[in-house]
């Protein structure tokens, strides 16, 4: 272990390991510590710190290679290093520690997973967009190794693909989330390389209202069709402005025909709260012709089990009514412009529709413009009818 004055030409003039040995040191006279590691078979060397931890054993810290950095360099980060053991730090535990981190893969399957499923409804997508793409682009990374370039370009590249702007964004906020949690639950450590990433943000909101024949076109076949199961959901969808997911999973036990109530469980409920809607007249003309007054309201006639989805039915239906791009969650924005165009105030939608926040009712306002200039025309009648009794 030769102790030599290091200089940058002896760095230079081509380190080799003598015959015979796996490795030599040659050690620095000037930085106390600091010696290169020259290996067999190995055309350079490394630069590293030798140094006795809180308990006094014998470590050893990478500073970097002599093919990267010279001397100098290796001597000003080699003093960086020792001023911070001063302090208590511990560069050979922590890399020991960082080498044991778990990759992104690991990480998802037995921690996140496991979290998600108990906490989040939406767990299975969480699953899909992980296994899908996030998984082939950074799963064998371990969290200490991702950076925020490595996501960003990530998030970017699925924007080059057909997927939309939101559904790339999804992506990115599941990476945010992921990593928040193994920040809060000590797998990763520092700052989520995550944040301060942008998302796309493109407003892709899609709502399709129903004109006058429209609507009518709609209930023609609604109260027509063959299919009278599929077909009374969706009546009882446009009369409640409930949630698809809400409708199907509604059991007799929580509806109140006398009261004309119908009780959302906290389970069934997106806001996790339970929540009443009041039942009119054309939802319990619905109930009325339900037979079972027990179990789950809507039932499928064939399988004699509750339905989990009608997507298909819908799609026939739809058609049949010539509106080919009307979705089964449209109809409750049907439900909430009927109200508003009806004349109720945004605070009572906001309270049947079950928003918890008031800028998501918000996005009906714009259809009380009608109701307003009814409003206005009636002062114009007003001025009207007293310029005629002037004259």
């Amino acid at each position: 272990m030769p102790v030599i004055k290091l200089t940058q030409a002896i760095v230079e003039s081509g380190l080799q390991c003598p015959e015979g040995k796996s490795k030599v040191e040659l050690c620095d006279t000037e930085v106390r510590g600091l010696y290169i590691e020259v290996r067999a078979a190995s055309s350079f060397g490394s630069f590293r710190l030798r140094y006795k931890d809180g308990s006094a054993k014998t470590c050893h810290a990478h500073i970097g290679r002599t093919s990267e950095i010279d001397l100098a360099e290796a001597r000003k980060r080699a003093k960086k290093v020792k001023a911070q053991i001063q302090l208590g730090a511990n560069p050979s535990g922590d890399a020991k520690a960082e080498k044991e981190l778990p990759t992104l893969d690991k990480f998802f399957a037995e921690q996140y997973l496991p979290h998600a499923k108990q906490h989040k409804r939406s767990w299975k997508r969480d699953e899909e967009l992980y296994v899908k793409r996030i998984k082939p682009a950074l799963g064998h990374k371990r969290l200490n190794e991702l950076t925020r370039q490595q996501i960003a370009s990530f998030h970017t590249k699925l924007r080059e693909t057909s997927l939309s702007p939101a559904t790339c964004d999804h992506h990115l906020k599941l990476m945010k989330h992921m990593l928040n949690l193994a920040l809060d639950w000590g797998a990763l450590r520092g700052v989520n390389p995550a944040s301060r990433i942008p998302l796309f943000r493109v407003d892709n909101k899609i709502e399709n209202y129903l004109d006058d024949q429209q609507l009518q076109r709609l209930l023609a076949v609604l109260r027509t069709h063959e299919n009278r199961e599929v077909c009374d959901v969706a009546l009882f969808l446009l009369s409640t402005g409930a949630r698809c997911n809400e409708v199907l999973s509604a059991q007799w036990e929580h509806v109140d025909t006398a009261s004309r109530v119908w009780r959302i469980p906290a389970t069934n409920s997106k806001s996790r709260r339970t929540r009443s809607v009041p039942l009119n007249d054309s939802a319990l003309e619905v109930l009325k012709r339900t037979e079972r007054k027990e179990g789950y309201v809507f039932i499928n006639a064939k399988t004699g089990t509750r339905y989990t989805t009608i997507a298909k039915s819908w799609e026939r239906l739809r058609m049949l009514a010539g509106l080919p791009h009307l979705r089964l969650h449209d109809l409750r924005h049907q439900f909430a412009s009927m109200l508003v165009n009806g004349g109720r105030s945004l605070y009572e939608v906001q309270q049947i529709l079950g928003h918890s926040d008031m800028k998501v009712t918000e996005r009906y306002a714009h259809l009380s413009k009608k109701t307003l200039q009814d409003a206005a025309n009636s002062a114009s009648v007003a001025i009207r009818g007293a310029s005629e009794g002037a004259a």
